[in-house]
């Protein structure tokens, strides 16, 4: 049975729904699909739908988690359960199959969400767009002609256009962040070592990764947060407990905060007028809500900070590389790597473990001026991205000029130059999308939180999202 009216609805209201027995999670499973059935073809970011596995998923018993039966959706990297076939964005990577769940899918099921599919994203998760070679471009469901962002932005665009309300997303530069922004939903990076990576991962992406989620609502994602956010065994690296649930701090209006305001980061453009007059107008917003605005200005040596993240991340993309190449039984080249790709799979081959070592001693020293200069601060404010939402192919992997640095620069320097230094210094940070350009689009701010203080951060979003209510600004494509 279809649902009426399915896409009003966050995950915790579906479950209610449930609860109160005027929906089965079949129900939801077939309005999910069905919705998907009717926008994907348009928007492009549902790869494989997962109807009978849902179907089994439910025949077994569903736990009687707050998301019982709620659609679900886990982006191709990452999160997987055992038996998934996914390919990274990647044809070289087309067809790996999975051999076990990951720590993270088992406390997504024990939530009682029902897996309907899988989304997409870039070539290897290495783009603040998701256009791959393979699955064709993701389109923004607020404008076909724009980018979801990446590299979660398959999640982003299935969550913004109300295919489902919750979707698996992670987040080494800004992945879960970026699809935030530009499809007009939730997305918080948890700190380090909140949420589990076992047992793949340690410290996947030496660090600086996170997996967690996409939302439609502030409510949702503490939910989901309090579901999944504890130690997994044998991590590196745990978070602190927080003092009450997340889905407690939501609910509840923090005390008057004192905000940093960051309008550029060392080595960055400047941002658009637009963004910098929605700046200003969160500032006044804040201010009057109590809190208390002051510009900051952080100041580190970003040749040095960009230098150490290029060999970080060009070192984990070639290591996944080579993981898929052994797998698949492909050998990497331009037959099945998008250029760019290739480019820094090359660079990466030419790292030393010194080379290595130099990159994560600067990571350090960035991490401690971050935290400095955010003493005597509750929260740090920057914009979303540093500009309008990019236009389909703008951000192209496949350009064959493009070496490490130059797409560094493109993506970073000149686009998403607010998200990755978080990843960096490890603290959470949740995208929210309080305006709308003048476009249309949606037009995001960034809330930074000192390390393993998400409870600050949702309880600020949760009196934000009270004072602009996103959730109802519906895109034209929408279920």
């Amino acid at each position: 049975m279809i649902i009426s009216e399915y896409g009003k609805y966050d995950g915790l209201g579906l479950a209610d729904l449930v609860r109160r027995k005027e929906v089965s999670p079949a129900d939801l499973v077939d309005s999910a699909i069905d919705a998907i059935e009717r926008l994907n073809p348009q928007v492009n970011c549902v790869v494989q739908k997962l109807r009978d596995h849902a179907m089994a998923e439910i025949r077994s018993g569903l736990p009687h988690g707050p998301f019982h039966g709620v659609p679900f959706l886990v982006k191709e990297f990452g999160m997987h359960f055992k038996g998934m076939t996914s390919s990274a964005g990647s044809r070289l990577a087309q067809g790996f199959r999975h051999e076990h769940d990951t720590v993270l899918m088992q406390r997504c099921r024990a939530a009682g969400l029902v897996t309907v599919g899988t989304t997409t994203l870039p070539e290897m998760a290495f783009n603040a767009s998701t256009e791959s070679l393979l699955y064709g471009p993701t389109r923004n469901p607020w404008n076909l002609g724009y980018s979801a962002g990446g590299s979660s932005g398959g999640a982003g665009a299935a969550v913004g256009s109300g295919m489902v309300p919750i979707a698996h997303a992670n987040d080494g530069g800004g992945s879960i962040r970026i699809p935030a922004a530009c499809n007009g939903v939730v997305g918080m990076k948890t700190s380090r070592g909140r949420t589990p990576g076992g047992p793949d991962f340690g410290l996947f992406l030496w660090g600086l990764a996170v997996e967690f989620v996409e939302t439609r609502t502030v409510r949702d994602s503490a939910a989901m947060l309090d579901a999944v956010g504890s130690p997994d065994d044998g991590y590196f690296y745990t978070a602190l407990a927080p003092k009450r649930s997340f889905l407690a701090a939501a609910l509840t209006p923090p005390r008057p905060l004192r905000v940093g305001v960051i309008d550029q980061l060392p080595g960055t453009c400047e941002i658009a007028r637009e963004n910098r007059n929605r700046l200003a107008d969160t500032c006044k917003l804040l201010e009057s809500l109590g809190h208390v605005c002051e510009p900051l200005r952080i100041d580190y040596d970003s040749d040095a900070f960009n230098s150490s993240s290029i060999r970080l991340w060009a070192t984990t993309l070639g290591h996944t590389m080579d993981v898929f190449a052994r797998s698949t039984d492909r050998e990497i080249g331009p037959d099945n790597t998008e250029a760019v790709t290739l480019n820094v799979y090359k660079f990466g081959q030419s790292l030393t473990a010194f080379d290595l070592e130099e990159a994560m001693s600067q990571q350090n020293v960035v991490c401690r001026q971050v935290a400095s200069a955010m003493r005597g601060y509750d929260v740090l404010l920057t914009p979303g991205i540093a500009r309008d939402v990019a236009k389909l192919g703008e951000l192209d992997q496949n350009a064959a000029n493009l070496d490490m640095q130059g797409w560094w620069d493109q993506i970073v320097r000149n686009y998403s130059a607010f998200t990755p230094l978080f990843n960096t210094t490890g603290q959470p940070a949740i995208m929210l999308p309080l305006w709308q350009a003048a476009s249309g689009l949606p037009l995001a701010m960034q809330f930074v939180g000192h390390p393993g203080d998400e409870e600050t951060l949702y309880s600020l979003a949760g009196q934000l999202e009270h004072a602009l209510p996103w959730a109802t600004r519906q895109p034209p494509i929408y279920a």
